[in-house]
């Protein structure tokens, strides 16, 4: 089943904060072009796919603390594409770009992924996205598979893991006040 959602926001909503959460990613370099990204959330996989897919969740937890996210852009159906944008504290802009390939709501979504560095954007990587639920909690599964060698090398060397810590515990904190409204 796909889902079809279209949305823009530009915002000053309030982000979500590091919760003292000590859960991680587990990261693993499969091979010389692909890497495995596992990560369990105390959610289910609808309220996931929801916070990662609709730009006024998106806005307050993606990203690391420094940054605020001005522009999300997301056409949630295959051949649709995104936009997403944050400032940093000092005023430095990180944009990232894409187009959905695969949308199965709540549970696989397949899409490419771009980063504006300097005034060239990278090669595209494909995120290959599951959320699979167990128990109300989601096993959240993301296969990265680059162009090159030297595209995974320079995305794993950009500090990425530290920052993918940062916003998945953002995510656990705005996952969890989702599950309070709905109670």
């Amino acid at each position: 089943m796909s889902t079809t959602a279209t949305a823009t926001t530009t915002t000053t909503t309030p982000t979500i904060a590091n919760p003292t959460n000590r859960r991680r990613a587990v990261i693993t370099i499969v091979s010389d072009t692909e890497v495995r990204i596992t990560r369990e959330f105390d959610a289910p996989a609808r309220l996931v796919f929801a916070a990662s897919t609709r730009p006024e969740h998106m806005a307050r937890w993606y990203g690391c603390s420094e940054m605020k996210m001005f522009a999300c852009e997301i056409d949630l159906r295959p051949g649709g594409a995104y936009h997403w944008a944050l400032r940093s504290a000092d005023g430095s802009e990180h944009h990232f770009r894409g187009v959905y390939k695969t949308v199965q709501a709540p549970t696989h979504m397949v899409y490419t992924e771009a980063y504006l560095l300097g005034d060239t954007w990278t090669n595209d990587a494909v995120n290959d996205v599951t959320m699979e639920e167990r128990d109300g909690k989601t096993l959240l599964t993301v296969r990265l598979i680059y162009a090159s060698k030297a595209d995974r090398d320079g995305h794993l060397g950009s500090g990425m893991e530290n920052g993918m810590h940062e916003t998945h515990a953002r995510l656990d904190g705005l996952l969890a006040e989702l599950a309070r409204a709905e109670a």
